[in-house]
């Protein structure tokens, strides 16, 4: 099915993460690259999703000084739908809680209630990252 790997920016997957991310934030979406490449690169915990040995998936999460901050979702286009976005959420909030410390992302409009569906709750008003309009919204269970 699909296998999930932690990956470092030194890995060579990590030009796959990249990859994925192009595709669907700066060609899908119009985010601008400085936009989407950031100084948080390094210290991030990255991860790939593969389907058949191929990279389809991508995140990260960080820590922050408001907690673990989950970013960077990214499934490629002909692989949505499929449970892969929730796979991937899953396992991060399996690996984070282990901190004790509270879990919080910043969700495009048109998928906030994916998330909510999984148990984060919206926090604050709608507010624009990147030229998209993004709820903040807390892990809750």
């Amino acid at each position: 099915m699909w296998s999930l790997r932690k990956i470092q920016v030194s890995d060579v997957d990590f030009l796959l993460a990249q990859q994925i991310r192009t595709a669907v934030f700066v060609q899908e979406q119009g985010v601008d690259a400085s936009d989407e490449y950031d100084a948080f690169e390094e210290v991030s915990q990255h991860y790939l999703v593969t389907a058949d040995s191929k990279a389809v998936a991508t995140a990260r999460w960080r820590f922050t000084p408001n907690g673990i901050k989950l970013e960077r979702f990214a499934v490629l286009p002909n692989h949505r739908g499929k449970g892969i976005g929730q796979y991937l959420l899953k396992k991060m909030i399996e690996e984070v809680q282990k901190y004790a410390k509270p879990i919080y992302l910043h969700a495009q409009i048109q998928v906030a209630d994916f998330y909510q569906k999984l148990g984060f709750e919206k926090e604050g008003a709608l507010f624009e990252e990147a030229g998209i309009q993004h709820f903040k919204m807390l892990f809750k269970q």
